[in-house]
């Protein structure tokens, strides 16, 4: 009996010593840290590619996807088709259609945006399964050169040997002093996304991509909406134009915009909150309403990342220092995404992880054209743009010329309801060159994709205006946009 103890006591800690061994041997090509858009296309190239990778990702239950898929872009697109739906259906008599008592079930909008979010998710882990990728369910932090503790969520550690780290982390919202959230009154982009009911009036605080698609969703299920910017313009980025127009049309939905608005001082009761400040004139300005959505402020999240363990080099503005590839001053580790000075968009993060992957790789890789890079904000009307503003082609020194078709002139446009908003095309005078493309309307966010292939290939105005578009297509307005820089527009 004492031997049969014996060998049964020696085997496990053979075992256990066997495990740790292989623990600690184990050596990764590449970890990253962060499963957002960044971190996990990274993950799943460099699966593709043949190297052994690793993600860390500390959100509970090893939900993949970051921001993006959690909390941002996919949930929030969601309830825009809802509000979007459920504002056409409320037109349906303009198309021959009848239908009585229309109305919404929050609860089931919800569920549906969780649904999409779930499955997305799970989409997530089956590529990282599917492409062999080990995720790490815990917080991960540099130790030094190679090594990454991960404390996992069972509460246990283990330490991670890496030849290359991709710090993916994204951002997290900033407080904005004086305008503390608690999640119930004053709410921020996540609360919002929470809400067990529609709120009967909205203070939006931003004009940015966050305020105006909220704006879009909570206006259209029946929430008195005000829009409230510092600038004097709500999509501040955006071309002129398009500005002016997307105000144009909120106030033709109900949606009020306050622009040139410094709000200093926010006051709550039980009957909502009351904001106040200065006009761009000086004068005193107050908003109530039962909610304030503060939709401004995002920040990099590099909190106990082990950085100081690490040559890596946080900028004054609290984002990491890199060069055109990603690379930190730190040999081998790399940062991308929402933590880098670059613009804070999905797409651009899944680019970035993808060149420093190839890089890791071997590969020869071009450094990201940034001008290229589209922006896309997914209120209603849809708004999207890429390369230069009217106004910034001029600043920069170009001679312009601008082709613009707007969308009251489209066949298909009339068709589907939707013809507010325009294509405008800025080109060069001598040489033609499409220097940016700006779209509000139906699809635009769709629509862009053709601008961003004709931007890359170099394409002159002349040259997308002479390809034939399928008619009728709301792209048809892309291609008249191009003629009109010419002065040549058949339909206006």
């Amino acid at each position: 009996m004492a031997d049969k103890l014996y060998n049964y006591c020696f085997a496990l800690i053979l075992k256990i010593l066997t495990d740790e061994d292989k623990a600690l041997a184990e050596q990764f090509d590449v970890t990253i840290i962060g499963s957002g858009p960044g971190g996990y296309v990274a993950a799943v190239r460099a699966g593709q590619l043949g190297l052994k990778v690793a993600i860390i990702e500390k959100e509970k239950d090893a939900r993949l996807g970051g921001t993006c898929g959690l909390r941002g872009c996919i949930p929030t697109k969601a309830l825009l088709n809802a509000a979007h739906l459920f504002e056409k259906a409320g037109h349906f008599e303009n198309f021959g259609l009848k239908f009585k008592d229309l109305s919404y079930d929050w609860t089931g909008v919800q569920k549906y945006k969780s649904d999409v979010v779930a499955k997305n998710s799970a989409g997530v882990s089956y590529l990282m399964k599917k492409n062999k990728v080990t995720v790490f369910n815990g917080f991960g932090k540099i130790l030094g050169k190679g090594k990454i503790e991960v404390a996992l969520a069972d509460g246990k550690k283990q330490t991670i040997e890496t030849k290359n780290i991709i710090i993916a982390t994204g951002s997290v919202v900033r407080p904005i002093p004086g305008f503390e959230t608690d999640a119930k009154q004053v709410v921020n982009s996540d609360h919002i996304l929470e809400l067990t009911n529609v709120p009967k009036s909205m203070i939006v605080m931003g004009s940015g991509a966050v305020g105006v698609e909220f704006a879009s969703v909570y206006a259209r299920f029946g929430c008195d909406t005000t829009v409230v910017e510092l600038l004097d313009r709500i999509v501040p980025i955006e071309d002129a134009d398009v500005s002016k127009e997307l105000a144009r049309s909120f106030k033709k939905q109900g949606i009020k915009c306050e622009v040139g608005i410094k709000l200093d001082k926010l006051e709550k009761s039980k009957k909502g909150v009351k904001v106040s400040g200065k006009n761009a004139k000086g004068d005193a300005v107050t908003f109530e309403a039962e909610m304030l959505l503060v939709a401004v402020g995002r920040m990099p999240y590099l909190e106990n990342l082990g950085l100081e363990n690490t040559k890596v080099v946080v900028n004054p503005r609290g984002t990491i220092k890199v060069n055109e590839y990603c690379e930190t001053d730190e040999p081998n580790v790399f940062a991308i995404g929402d933590v880098i000075d670059t613009a804070w968009l999905a797409h651009l993060a899944s680019k970035e992880g993808i060149m420093v992957i190839e890089k890791i790789a071997g590969k020869k890789v071009e450094p990201i054209k940034q001008n290229l890079v589209p922006n896309c904000t997914y209120c209603d009307p849809e708004v999207a743009s890429v390369g230069l503003t009217e106004e910034k082609a001029k600043a920069a020194g170009h001679d312009v010329k601008v082709g613009k078709f707007p969308f009251s002139a489209s066949g298909k446009a009339r068709i589907l309801g939707e013809t507010d908003g325009f294509v405008k095309i800025v080109a060069e005078k001598k040489y033609d060159e499409i220097l940016g493309v700006h779209i509000i309307g139906p699809h635009a966010t769709e629509l862009l994709a053709e601008a961003c292939v004709a931007m890359a290939l170099e394409s002159t105005a002349d040259e997308l205006g002479r390809i034939i578009h399928a008619h009728p297509t709301v792209s048809e307005a892309v291609m008249e946009a191009a003629e009109g820089v010419h002065d040549l527009t058949i339909h206006m």
